[in-house]
């Protein structure tokens, strides 16, 4: 089902999850898919103890075979043109959760979404915020509610020490897509 699959695979400001996120992105090229990266502008420009942007965009690019878009100009053909059948944010931050839930189109990330949607197809979320059983709690719920929105299946990823901390199951990913491809969120979506 993935075989053939155009995934728009945007990355946004969780660093901390990168790494694991490259893995993914691997796993979905040896599926099959066609994989278009898009960064949001903090990260194609933000170096950190997790690794620097360059080196990011240039493992993209390799894995690829394909120019990142880092910047509104760029992700907004994805719309007139329907380059994609699917988009994944992973990670998806609360500020972009918030700025998704609100109709806030200012990074290459909401552009793409925003642009992706208007050919009624799914976006699939990949939550990874701090702030998800906190301030966040009502965009994931205004998100599960808008059409052609679905989450990767989440829980808490430190209850002690984060009470409010969300984090997807990346490992679910693919059955998401798949789930979201008929329509249907993937259950349980919450672990």
């Amino acid at each position: 089902m993935l075989k053939n699959l155009k995934v728009g695979f945007a990355l946004t400001g969780s660093f901390c999850t990168i790494p694991q996120v490259i893995t993914v992105v691997r796993d979905l090229i040896e599926e099959g898919c066609d994989v278009f990266p898009i960064l949001s502008e903090i990260v194609a420009s933000t170096d950190t103890r997790f690794g620097n942007a360059v080196d990011l965009i240039n493992t993209l690019e390799t894995i690829t075979g394909k120019k990142v878009i880092t910047n509104i100009k760029d992700a907004e053909p994805i719309g007139p043109k329907a380059l994609l059948d699917v988009i994944v944010v992973m990670p998806c931050t609360g500020n972009t959760l918030a700025k998704l839930a609100n109709a806030v189109t200012d990074t290459s990330v909401t552009m793409a979404v925003k642009a992706h949607l208007r050919n009624d197809r799914p976006v699939v979320l990949a939550v990874s915020t701090n702030d998800g059983l906190g301030a966040n709690f009502k965009n994931i719920g205004l998100l599960m509610n808008t059409k052609n929105i679905y989450f990767v299946p989440f829980k808490q990823d430190a209850p002690h020490s984060k009470k409010n901390s969300l984090i997807a199951d990346f490992n679910l990913l693919k059955p998401t897509i798949v789930t979201a491809l008929t329509g249907n969120q993937y259950q349980p979506v919450m672990m």
